[in-house]
């Protein structure tokens, strides 16, 4: 079992930056490819960046540029680095792990490998604009 730990949410207001962390326990991670998704208020949960074990990064359209994910593996870490926050980036964050051969089946920013996978608690982001 693996358990993974999302921190760094809060509010902030549009054109700020936010550095969400999540550490993870319980079973090595190097195996998986890694991820962020989001479900916006009354939403579906999106992806919105993944990784996989050779550090190589997906994003969605709306957030390349302003986002970076980024992973550490021999300290348990996943980050996303979100700068240029807009109000539409408001949601519920969540890290979660995953069969690397289930995102090249459904696609690098597919949410539902995290749901065979692990996922955190999520840590809730707040855009005012």
């Amino acid at each position: 079992q693996m358990q993974l730990e999302e921190s760094g949410g809060g509010s902030v207001q549009a054109g700020g930056s936010l550095r969400l962390s999540c550490a993870g326990s319980g079973q090595r991670f190097d195996q998986y490819c890694m991820g962020w998704f989001r479900q916006p208020p009354g939403m579906e949960r999106e992806g919105v960046a993944a990784i996989d074990t050779d550090g190589i990064a997906t994003y969605r359209d709306s957030v390349k540029g302003r986002f970076t994910i980024s992973r550490d593996n021999s300290k348990m870490t996943l980050w996303l680095q979100m700068n240029s926050l807009k109000p539409e980036d408001t949601a519920m964050y969540y890290c979660g792990v995953g069969a690397c051969s289930a995102f090249k089946a459904l696609g690098a920013l597919s949410v539902q490998p995290y749901e065979h996978g692990y996922r955190g608690q999520g840590t809730q982001v707040t855009v005012s604009s």
